[in-house]
């Protein structure tokens, strides 16, 4: 089976970016990096390609220039268990970076990522409407996922 491994492409920054990401998460490593160097050079130059693994998920990085940006169309969604989880990464992602609704966040380099408790979609599949809708209209209302404001909305009578 065919493997399929998410590619970033980056103005400069794919190193920092590397590293940074590989912090975020437990098991995360950097596999390496592959530079552009002069003839003859031995080592150093230019990063052009990073490659690292997050949660188990392998992922490379390019240093391809101005180019091409990142935008919501595409996302990486975590799934946290707990608020805790939730709040940790969301402060790792937010220096630099722009928090959007429902629990979206671009992060310094452009990339967007959804911070999604477990939890949401289960309460927003419930089948009882009215609950899920409640919860629904409380998550539009966040930028950061808040776990007991929308349990609370859920078990409104």
């Amino acid at each position: 089976m065919p493997k399929i491994t998410p590619f970033l492409w980056f103005n400069d920054q794919a190193e920092e970016a590397m590293h940074f990401y590989v912090s975020l998460f437990k098991n995360s490593k950097v596999l390496g990096v592959t530079r552009l160097g002069k003839p003859g050079q031995v080592s150093g130059g230019e990063v052009v390609i990073a490659s690292f693994i997050l949660e188990g998920q392998e992922f490379r990085a390019l240093n391809g220039g101005p180019h091409y940006t990142f935008n919501p169309a595409v996302s990486f969604l975590v799934d946290c268990q707990t608020q805790q989880e939730v709040d940790d990464l969301w402060n790792k992602l937010s220096p630099g970076g722009e928090p959007l609704n429902c629990g979206w966040i671009k992060d310094k380099f452009g990339l967007v990522w959804q911070i999604i408790p477990t939890v949401l979609p289960k309460l927003l599949q419930d089948k009882n409407q009215q609950k899920s809708e409640r919860v629904r209209q409380a998550m539009l209302k966040m930028q950061k996922i808040d776990i007991p404001t929308l349990q609370q909305a859920y078990n409104q009578p």
